[in-house]
């Protein structure tokens, strides 16, 4: 029996409808996946045919049962909010609204066990916040819609994986709130995922918050002693493979050729930029640590609404993000 994901549309105006209308019909994941799209069934119909895409739809209500469809076909969970007519392109807030209700459908049918785990397609925070979402993207919705309080952002790349101390906040912000306490709240979440995955002793690298992080005193003000060792030292006493701070200059290349499994990055930059620059196209968006057993991957990209309606925008990080869907979601069953 094959994974059931749940991909929701995200921002109808930017090229999620896209790169879904090509994924659908990717021969990986036609062979690993069954799909249910989670958007509205029209703007998934004009997508397709701007692709040159073919498969029929299967509109159904989220709540519902989820239909049995054949093969060339995908079933999608429709709220019918009418969003189909918006231009591709713009920032609109009936969009940013529509986004919000499409994630939040695919929560609620998660926790059902309709879905077995969540693929999102980008949405704008300007939309969503037009929209009446005040939320800083994806994993803060998950976060709130879940119950969850710990939780964070882990980016996945055929060479290595990447998890946050702090994500959508300015940097003197990010820095102020790293704690000891956050330190090992993170490195025991990527220890427990990565477990969960099938890796019983992930080697975990903690990145330096200063350059050379800090050496020995040099630089800054003693964050990595106060804010990071004690955390990694707590972690280490209850047997997790976590060292470090290290010099987040070279770390990232020591992750690459297989030194470590995953490295925490102390925020948002720090571990975006590399992620980015070595696996653009292939990188995913993992929220780690929600409630209610719900995974949830991403494309690591955005609405790029510069080639939205286009017909151009690439499925690859789209097709990664079902396929690390499916990964992870028998290890949840099996927990």
């Amino acid at each position: 029996m094959k994974t059931r994901i749940g991909v929701t549309m995200g921002d109808v105006c930017g090229i999620g409808p896209e790169v879904i209308a090509r994924a659908v019909v990717d021969p990986d994941v036609l062979e690993s996946a069954e799909i249910v799209v989670i958007g509205d069934a029209k703007a998934l119909a004009r997508a397709r045919d701007i692709v040159g895409a073919s498969f029929e739809i299967v509109p159904f209500r989220p709540g519902a049962d989820i239909p049995d469809v054949p093969v060339g076909s995908v079933a999608c969970a429709d709220p019918e909010l009418d969003v189909s007519d918006l231009a591709y392109g713009k920032v609109d807030a009936r969009a940013g609204d529509a986004a919000y209700q499409f994630l939040k459908a695919a929560v609620e049918m998660a926790k059902a066990g309709q879905i077995d785990a969540i693929a999102t397609a980008p949405l704008s925070k300007e939309a969503l916040h037009a929209g009446g979402h005040i939320y800083p993207g994806h994993t803060e919705i998950l976060a709130d819609l879940t119950g969850t309080e710990t939780y964070s952002m882990m980016l996945a790349t055929p060479k290595m994986k990447v998890i946050h101390l702090t994500t959508h906040i300015g940097l003197i912000e990010a820095i102020r709130r790293i704690t000891p306490e956050r330190t090992y709240q993170v490195i025991r979440l990527a220890h427990d995922t990565l477990s969960r995955a099938g890796n019983p002793k992930p080697r975990i690298a903690v990145c330096g918050i200063n350059p050379h992080a800090g050496e020995n005193g040099l630089f800054g003000e003693g964050e990595e002693e106060e804010k990071l060792i004690p955390g990694i030292e707590r972690a280490v006493g209850e047997g997790i493979d976590a060292s470090g701070p290290f010099p987040a200059d070279t770390l990232f290349y020591r992750a690459s050729r297989g030194d470590f499994d995953v490295v925490i990055a102390c925020y948002h930059d720090q571990g975006h930029a590399p992620v980015k620059v070595m696996s653009f196209d292939e990188g995913v968006n993992i929220t780690v640590g929600l409630k209610g057993g719900v995974i949830r991957t991403s494309v690591d990209h955005g609405t790029a609404f510069d080639i939205a309606g286009k017909g151009i925008a690439r499925a690859q990080s789209m097709v990664a993000a079902i396929r690390y869907a499916v990964e992870l979601a028998p290890q949840r069953e099996k927990a």
